[in-house]
């Protein structure tokens, strides 16, 4: 992803109103479609539980949902800070067990050539605010979910 555009105000999902329409056919073997104003998706049980999983199952969805809320805090934190961002990119993973639900993001900012050290640390630190800044993550770690940050900085 390129950064190339700006945020016009911090991200805050208590001003919001979302609709989410999800449509359902053929029982558990079967799928459906979960759409919102700007997401069309489909949606499925995971075969490990009987269903088809022809489809993102919740848990899928719910990791997507951290993912670009994080993925968005950075960008905004990014721009604020007015740093030369060449390309952003956040993978993260979720582990899930009986006792734990873990996810780890991995943002790899790349900055272009010439900068300062000062803007590669600046950078690094961005990481870790937009973590503190997501509130989808902050709910989740309400519901002791652990997310952790492990990301790099380079330059071009």
């Amino acid at each position: 992803m390129y950064v190339n555009y700006l945020f016009e105000g911090v991200l805050n999902l208590a001003d919001m109103k979302i609709n989410v329409n999800a449509v359902w056919d053929g029982g558990v073997k079967g799928n459906g479609t979960l759409r919102a104003e700007s997401l069309n998706t489909k949606i499925a049980i995971p075969t490990a539980k009987g269903g088809s999983g022809n489809g993102a199952n919740p848990k899928e969805v719910l990791v997507s949902s951290v993912t670009t809320c994080y993925t968005a805090m950075l960008v905004f934190t990014l721009e604020s800070r007015k740093l030369p961002v060449a390309e952003l990119t956040v993978n993260s993973e979720a582990n899930i067990s009986d006792n734990e639900f873990k996810i780890i993001h991995y943002p790899h900012i790349v900055l272009s050539a010439g900068a300062s050290e000062e803007q590669i640390q600046s950078a690094q630190r961005a990481m870790e605010a937009a973590d503190k800044g997501c509130e989808v993550g902050n709910l989740l770690k309400k519901a002791d979910v652990k997310i952790e940050i492990q990301g790099k900085v380079s330059s071009k």
